[in-house]
């Protein structure tokens, strides 16, 4: 694997791969020697909290020097394009850039001008991978025993702003690749033609969750909504909020935040026994650990037998 931008770059082995690595590394409390000497950039273009913040801990946590970027305060400001930006950090030969930039494509244009094995911390609405390759591992933790094999038939329904959601479709395909099934449940402005070809069912009817084993909840994503998509926030949450009237006891609730409580969340359903929701956060940095070292070592080690 010589860059993680899609999770169409992975297959089942590397994702089972990268998930047991991340078992390990989140048992491990002390700091690892395993990126000592490595460089690590992080670029990021969009607001962020847990993907910055838990790339940043995984990279030094593993020994990693970190460098980290932000649109403000940086030569973008001043109109420096994506492409030069690239090329003059590029010049301190990391070895690796994690990136998150509001255009879809970011990713690969980074990796065109850089060395550097690069990891998609979101671009647009098109793909965030490791949130649905922590995802996974939160439930394969939660309900699966540890076991990947078991997310096999496992039935998680998608609520909310599927159309604007690079979550989403990352975690459809993650899905699709241990044989899970995936409902989209949203309001059909939100609900993009033609997603059923990643593997997927759609519906309008929020009912659709009842028989889920986890509801995904989405967030409205009102910054990139150029048009109202549905009349109101209050209606939006009167129709399709998840509230703990919507759900049964034992079914578990994820969301990968930031969370808009009231809106696609009740606060009673994010706190509640069965909210998934730190669980994500913790399994972030361990997950994103095991991105970074399967980058930075399994691909270095794989290049030198070769």
């Amino acid at each position: 694997m010589k860059h993680l931008i899609s999770i169409a770059d992975l297959t089942r082995d590397d994702v089972e791969r990268i998930l047991d690595s991340a078992a390990e590394l989140g048992e491990i409390d002390e700091k690892l020697p395993t990126l000592e000497g490595k460089l690590v950039l992080s670029l990021f273009f969009e607001a962020s909290t847990r993907t910055a913040s838990s790339f940043e801990l995984a990279a030094k946590k593993l020994s990693a020097d970190v460098i980290s970027l932000k649109a403000a305060g940086s030569s973008v400001e001043k109109g420096e394009s994506l492409k030069d930006t690239v090329l003059t950090l590029a010049a301190y030969e990391p070895h690796a850039i994690v990136v998150r930039h509001p255009q879809i494509g970011a990713p690969e244009l980074v990796a065109r001008y850089s060395n550097a094995a690069i990891v998609n911390a979101g671009d647009g609405r098109h793909q965030h991978p490791t949130q649905a390759l922590l995802d996974l591992f939160t439930m394969r933790e939660a309900l699966c025993s540890g076991d990947t094999a078991r997310l096999e038939g496992l039935h998680v329904a998608i609520v909310g702003d599927v159309l604007h959601s690079r979550v989403a479709r990352s975690l459809v395909q993650a899905l699709a690749l241990f044989g899970a099934r995936t409902t989209l449940v949203g309001p059909p402005t939100l609900l993009p033609r033609g997603i059923e070809a990643l593997g997927c069912e759609t519906s309008t009817d929020i009912t659709a969750i009842e028989a889920a084993d986890i509801v995904y909840v989405l967030r409205m994503q009102r910054e990139r909504m150029e048009a109202a998509y549905v009349p109101s926030l209050r209606e939006y949450a009167a129709r399709w909020g998840i509230t703990p009237e919507r759900i049964r006891p034992g079914q578990k609730v994820m969301h990968p935040g930031p969370i808009n409580r009231g809106v696609e969340i009740d606060g009673r359903v994010a706190d509640g026994p069965d909210s998934l929701i730190l669980a994500q956060v913790r399994s972030g940095l361990a997950v994103r650990m095991a991105v970074l070292q399967e980058l930075l070592v399994a691909r270095r080690a794989l290049e030198v037998v070769a």
